[in-house]
């Protein structure tokens, strides 16, 4: 079923790239298998998919730890300074970095472990109190005073936009993430990219793709209903 499932979300992500004159080879599908079991994850590997979404920093350092290393983990989960240390050196991007307080400990990790860290940060575009991201008119400033750590790269933005049973509901907010990262490149920061742009997930990754995402978030449309028991 994950194969299906699989194949289903990609055959979805080249029709929204071809309603919006894009290329699908631009977009990365992330499967996330937060909560979901090594054989879950292997089924989805043996169909092909390389990239995988974890939330909690100690459940990412065991899968990355058993699975074939050529697996590329995204870590897209709030990160708590405590755990830095589980993540660098094993994700391979970092979606989710929403203060300088909290980059400061990844370039400290990744001084202690001689290794660079490739970052998005995270912008609360919808500004839900439940989520975590700095403000869209705060978020330059951000890049900026992150551009200065020697160890970390910043390659872009993500958002997590509200459930909503409509996907166009959030249309504004994946076009306003955008925009936002258009602005800021526009200022060629040192040490700063804007190709990455993370949003969108199982109920609206669709419309995310139509306004411009490079990275969708995709679990329970890949793997089921999660289960929160775990």
């Amino acid at each position: 079923m994950i194969r299906e499932n699989l194949q289903e979300v990609e055959n979805n992500i080249v029709a929204a790239c071809e309603r919006s004159n894009r290329n699908a080879g631009d977009v990365t599908l992330i499967a996330v298998s937060k909560t979901k079991p090594i054989a879950m994850i292997e089924e989805a590997i043996s169909a092909g998919k390389k990239e995988f979404g974890e939330n909690k920093a100690q459940e990412m350092k065991e899968k990355y730890d058993t699975l074939p290393k050529d697996v590329k983990w995204h870590f897209i989960g709030h990160l708590q300074t405590n755990k830095v240390k589980y993540v660098v050196g094993r994700a391979a991007l970092i979606h989710s970095v929403d203060s300088l307080h909290l980059a400061e400990a990844i370039q400290r990790e990744c001084e202690k472990r001689e290794v660079q860290a490739e970052v998005l940060v995270e912008v609360n575009v919808a500004g839900e109190d439940s989520k975590f991201g700095v403000k869209p008119e705060e978020t330059e400033n951000l890049v900026r005073e992150i551009a200065k750590l020697s160890r970390i790269h910043v390659c872009g933005l993500m958002t997590i936009a509200p459930f909503v049973e409509n996907s166009e509901e959030n249309r504004w907010i994946f076009r306003k993430l955008h925009k936002l990262s258009v602005d800021i490149s526009s200022k060629n920061i040192d040490n700063i990219d804007m190709n990455v742009l993370s949003m969108g997930m199982t109920n609206d990754y669709e419309v995310a793709v139509e306004e411009g995402a490079t990275h969708v978030r995709v679990g329970t449309g890949i793997f089921g209903e999660r289960n929160y028991a775990v």
